[in-house]
């Protein structure tokens, strides 16, 4: 694959960010591929973007890669990854055993009405942005975020963060066509009745639908973009 240069940002205005700042930035471009596959990501290049010194944009790769967005390569440089099948299908392995803890959980315990209206404010955000792949993973985020923290244990978010990266991708990837939008909206709505309706199996069941569908697509996924998909399940 032919090395592609960073795409040109406007520079960062404000104070200097910081690492996590710039983690956060980086990664959500990964996800969206605004930084596709191959992208050489330069430290000096960065800096000058994000106005700060080199330091800060060296540790920010640095978890990058250890999520498995980016490939250092000795004597080369920093390039963005081709997106891992079965990195994601680890990720999903991981996320769903969580996720379906989690829903057995809010289930049995039930959920506050500030959670709950969270959760209905994510739905509404999905769906007003059913033909905007990226408002929508936003808004997806906050509906599985809303769950995990609604069970009192926030920590989780940020280990589910750590996993799903290549399962970010393959999600963007497939939004809207390939994965239809009102497919995901009505699998959420399900788990969120059988929440309500107290009914922890039915709750990890309506999760283990929602947490198997992007296995539905991979093969469509692999075959439209070799270039940027590497299927080594």
């Amino acid at each position: 694959m032919a090395e592609r240069p960073i795409p040109a940002e406007a520079p960062y205005s404000g104070a200097p960010p910081t690492v996590r700042a710039i983690h956060a930035r980086l990664r959500h471009e990964l996800v969206t591929l605004r930084l596709p596959p191959a992208t050489r990501l330069s430290e000096n290049e960065l800096a000058l973007r994000f106005g700060t010194s080199r330091a800060p944009v060296r540790e920010a790769l640095i978890r990058l890669a250890d999520e498995g967005f980016i490939d250092i390569l000795p004597q080369r440089g920093s390039f963005v990854s081709r997106i891992s099948i079965g990195a994601m299908r680890r990720a999903r392995f991981v996320r769903e055993a969580i996720e379906i803890s989690v829903v057995r959980q809010a289930a049995t315990d039930g959920l506050s009405k500030a959670v709950r209206a969270d959760i209905d404010r994510a739905i509404a955000d999905q769906i007003a942005a059913r033909d905007d792949a990226e408002k929508f993973t936003l808004a997806d985020d906050a509906f599985h975020r809303s769950l995990v923290e609604g069970i009192g244990i926030a920590q989780l978010w940020s280990v589910l963060e750590r996993e799903k990266a290549q399962f970010d991708r393959v999600r963007f990837l497939s939004l809207p066509h390939t994965t239809p939008v009102d497919v995901l909206v009505e699998q959420h709505k399900a788990i969120v009745s059988a929440i309500d309706a107290r009914k922890p199996d039915a709750a990890a069941e309506a999760m283990h639908a929602h947490m198997s569908e992007v296995l539905k697509i991979t093969n469509t996924l692999v075959s439209r973009h070799p270039d940027i998909i590497v299927d080594d399940a």
